[in-house]
């Protein structure tokens, strides 16, 4: 998973006088009583999202999580959500000479039975949950990160508004991320529209995010927006 950049340039120098409650005073670090943020970033698959988390996670002060990664790891062999999935998907072709997943063939599973579907996210995603609200809730108590960021396919479904301050959404257009999908993935036009009917409308996500970046245009363009965003974030 991603680690954390170097966060020094936001640890101050200066520090401010603390009064305890029996009325000694105390040296607080003026960077720790900065609150961080968490972003949680999302759009439909092909939209250009890895870019931008790129863009991000140059930032000092900033660190990335990828569900997608978060999930897959905690689907290893000789976890909990591993040995459920073993269970449950027992019979089907999706498992490799050392007994992990083939994720394709995952993928090709699940979105093609929506039952199967819902049967995978039941076990994994409330795991990821727990797993990305301890990261979060032991940043805030370290006190050092600025913004954490997480992207997540299914960050308006899995609720993770209740723990993120801000929800973003990536949006681009259909046609264009149909073609970075058939270009960059090979995947068929039936495919593409597969997962596409898989995924929320784009007016669902208008509904739940606060952010919306255009990501039609340049990748400066979407810097620009980015950049925006966090500085009206930072002064509300």
């Amino acid at each position: 998973m991603r680690q954390n950049k170097d966060l020094s340039s936001f640890m101050r120098d200066d520090a401010l006088d603390c009064i305890c409650p029996d009325g000694t005073r105390e040296k607080m670090d003026a960077g720790s009583m900065e609150r961080m943020k968490f972003i949680g970033i999302t759009g439909g698959v092909g939209a250009g999202k890895s870019e931008i988390l790129h863009y991000l996670e140059t930032k000092d002060g900033v660190k990335v999580m990828l569900a997608d990664e978060i999930a897959h790891e905690l689907m290893l062999p000789g976890t909990e959500c591993y040995q459920k999935l073993k269970d449950m998907f027992s019979d089907e072709d999706i498992w490799n000479e050392d007994g992990s997943f083939d994720r394709k063939k995952l993928a090709t599973v699940i979105f093609s039975d929506e039952k199967k579907r819902d049967t995978l996210n039941g076990i994994v995603h409330p795991a990821v949950k727990k797993y990305i609200r301890t990261v979060a809730d032991t940043e805030r108590e370290n006190g050092v990160l600025k913004i954490l960021v997480l992207e997540a396919a299914l960050l308006i479904e899995e609720h993770y508004d209740e723990i993120c301050d801000e929800l973003w959404y990536i949006y681009t257009r259909e046609d264009i991320r149909k073609e970075r999908l058939m270009r960059s993935r090979g995947y068929s036009p039936e495919k593409v529209q597969q997962i596409f009917d898989s995924q929320l409308q784009e007016a669902v996500y208008r509904k739940h995010c606060k952010v919306v970046i255009d990501n039609n245009g340049t990748v400066e363009d979407a810097i620009r927006q980015i950049d925006l965003a966090i500085t009206n974030m930072e002064n509300e």
